[in-house]
């Protein structure tokens, strides 16, 4: 008989089954945590018992898989929890530099005992209970493309910032550091104060000392950790340094995030010495010398990029302000800089056309153009362009100057720019103010060729003459004649002298229709008898009308010839020749006054300006007045006394000059009189004399 079906549960021996099953898994989970604590009570007995000795090798083969570099331990080793902090006791430790570092070993101990957080090591904040370090020697370095560190293990992360653990406890004696950065050219081994710390604290400003060289440029340093309890807890570092290089001294002080971190922190930067082309110099840059210096700013690292902000100081007796950034871009340093004066004493501007301004300031000009190498009782400094130096760097600088302090003549509002870029140096636009007048150039050298081309291009604004000459005892009052002018030269030469020695160009200044002072025009025209006149009757004041004048030169090869010196006055013309060499900086000109009405006791013959630009002479008894002097005496002897003045009367047969051709500064050949006709009383752009025959001027012609 079969069974109805039914829908009633199975039997509960299935759960009677699925219990013991269920413990079953417990107690092996039981037995296999068991086995694990056993296993590390083991594990930890076992190192405990054997120091972890045993593990010297493991750890030497794991640890140099895993930076890529080779480890060894050439003493004693330990490596055990004790009891639950990580001990790490190693001695005659080494770990290698990557191979293309210049030192062997990035670090180096007789001996290392320290207690490690095993926290700190899974959670990432590494964490020393204490630290004691013997004779430690640590080499950091930059590779040569400065895209890594020897303390970044993964070279393809890049080179990552120093860091360091936190530390509770610390000994460490003996340790000396070794920094090479490829990009600033620095090279630095440095020597570390012993430290002693407890419970985190240091309680002292730890110290270091260290010598180095920085492009080429030896130094040494001094610095001081302000706040060492701060940075072992990870915290502010205050950092003061003090380095010293090529007769300057710098003092660093600031705030870093790490120990070794200074990007995009500012740094209190203070520079002081006796040349502040010496300091420069040191990173490959270029400047003119000065006296000694004191300037302060504020520093910023950014990358490649050195921006000094807030500038402020003192060079000579100058001020100097303003901002400036060094960028270390290979193949060259390029510098940009916004710079303002508010007063450049005189001598401070020296070395920008080449003279030492110490020399200057003590013994004069003559004295440093000698200093340079230039023959005696020379002007033009001989003091070469650093060329290999400007291939060093690019520039671009703007200046901007409020007053020159200068006895003779003043100059004011001085705006400048300069650019240099692969050995072509260009100084355009420079202006200037001078005697209310204004002054522009353009100046372009370029020394990518040898030696150097330089084009100088000068324009002088109409500038009161009574002003402009009042430092050379030109009397203002009842002056109103103006002055304008340009000078165009160029040459080859790396020095001053140099491409002067050889310029071709030409300087001409323009005198419109003004006044002078009578002082001032009788002496130049030599007029005896209308001077001596206006002496007497003190009328040494009362304005001489001016109606036009030139004064112009043509160089070639150096030899600058006058083309023409011609001035027209209401009484005179005024004409000079001969001309001057700018190489050996000799002179020979000759002026004379013809006088357009009569006069009595005119010297009537050309006034001698000779000797050289340092040392120069004027020769007033010329052979013409002396000759004149021999027929006064003649008709003396054989007339009577009065029939002597005949021998000076100007009988006032002078030409009076169009001024057209004056005032567009035309040449000697393009001169003419009132009436239309050439003159021949101006010459042709040579130095020359009366008779048509060429007189050799000193030689230089």
């Amino acid at each position: 008989m079969s069974l109805p079906p039914t829908d009633e549960p199975a039997p509960a021996v299935a759960d009677a089954d699925a219990q013991p099953a269920g413990r079953q898994r417990w107690s092996i989970m039981r037995r296999v945590v068991g086995g694990i604590v056993l296993l590390l009570v083991v594990l930890w007995l076992v190192l405990y018992i054997t120091k972890g000795r045993f593990l010297k090798h493991p750890f030497e083969r794991t640890v140099g898989a895993l930076t890529n570099r080779q480890v060894s331990v050439a003493g004693d080793f330990q490596l055990f929890f004790d009891p639950v902090a990580i001990k790490f006791y190693a001695e005659g430790i080494r770990i290698a530099n990557p191979s293309w570092a210049t030192k062997p070993m990035l670090f180096a101990a007789d001996r290392i005992d320290t207690r490690i957080s095993p926290w700190s090591l899974i959670f990432g904040k590494r964490r020393l209970y204490w630290l004691d370090l013997t004779n430690g020697a640590v080499d950091l370095e930059w590779n040569a493309a400065h895209t890594t560190n020897s303390w970044t293990f993964d070279d393809k992360k890049g080179g990552k910032p120093l860091d360091f653990p936190s530390i509770d406890r610390a000994t460490v004696t003996g340790t000396t550091v070794r920094y090479l950065d490829s990009r600033l050219k620095l090279l630095a081994d440095l020597k570390i104060d012993d430290i002693q710390s407890a419970d985190a604290t240091i309680g002292h400003a730890v110290g270091l000392t260290g010598e180095g060289i920085v492009r080429s440029t030896p130094f040494t340093l001094t610095a001081k950790l302000l706040s060492p309890d701060a940075t072992v807890a990870r915290g502010q570092n205050k950092l003061t340094l003090t380095a010293y290089a090529a007769h300057n001294r710098i003092d660093v002080a600031g705030t870093l995030p790490t120990i070794a971190d200074i990007e995009n922190v500012p740094l209190q930067v203070r520079a002081t010495g006796r040349n502040l082309a010496e300091l420069l110099r040191i990173i490959g840059v270029v400047i003119p010398q000065t006296r000694t210096y004191a300037l302060h700013a504020q520093l910023v690292q950014s990358g490649t990029d050195y921006r000094f902000t807030r500038m402020a100081g003192t060079f000579g007796d100058s001020d100097l302000s303003g901002k400036f950034t060094v960028s270390n871009i290979e193949p060259r340093t390029h510098v940009a800089a916004e710079l303002a004066t508010r007063t450049l004493d005189i001598v401070d501007v020296a070395p920008f056309i080449g003279y030492n301004p110490d020399i200057v300031a003590a013994q004069g000009t003559v004295a440093a153009a000698a200093a340079t190498g230039a023959a005696p009782a020379r002007l033009l400094p001989d003091t070469a362009l650093p060329v290999d130096d400007m291939g060093n760097f690019d520039a671009n600088v703007h200046w901007t100057v409020g007053t020159v302090r200068s006895r003779n003549v003043p100059i004011s509002n001085i705006d400048v720019t300069v650019a240099l870029k692969d050995r072509e140096l260009q100084i355009s636009p420079l202006t200037f103010a001078m005697s209310r007048g204004n002054v522009a150039a353009d100046i372009m050298i370029d020394a990518q060729r040898r030696p150097a081309h330089n084009d100088y291009d000068i324009r002088l604004a109409p500038t009161p003459m009574g002003r402009l000459l009042a430092g050379f005892g030109v009397v203002e009052s009842g002056t109103t004649g103006t002055i304008h002018g340009r000078i165009r030269l160029s040459g080859d030469g790396d020095s001053m002298h140099a491409w002067l020695a050889n310029a071709n160009g030409r300087m001409a200044f323009v005198m419109p229709a003004g006044s002078l002072s009578a002082r001032n025009v009788q002496l130049s025209e030599l007029d005896i008898g209308v001077f001596a006149q206006r002496m007497f009757q003190h009328q040494l004041k009362e304005p001489v009308a001016l109606n036009c004048g030139l004064v112009a030169f043509t160089a070639r090869n150096g030899a600058a010839a006058a083309d023409p010196i011609i001035i027209d006055t209401a009484k005179n013309v005024i004409t000079g020749r001969g001309g001057f060499n700018l190489g050996t900086e000799a002179m020979d000109l000759a002026f004379r006054a013809d006088g357009k009405k009569f006069s009595l006791f005119s010297g009537q013959s050309p006034v001698g300006l000779k000797g050289y630009f340092a040392k120069p002479s004027l020769d007033v008894l010329s052979p013409q007045l002396v000759a004149r002097a021999g027929s006064a005496l003649g008709l003396a002897l054989i007339a009577t006394p009065p029939a002597a003045i005949l021998a000076f009367v100007d009988v006032g047969d002078a030409k009076a000059a169009a001024c057209g051709p004056i005032l567009s500064a035309a040449t000697a050949g393009a001169q003419r009189t009132t009436k239309g006709k050439p003159r021949d009383d101006v010459g042709n752009g040579t130095p020359s004399t009366t008779g048509g025959k060429r007189k050799k001027f000193l030689g230089i012609f």
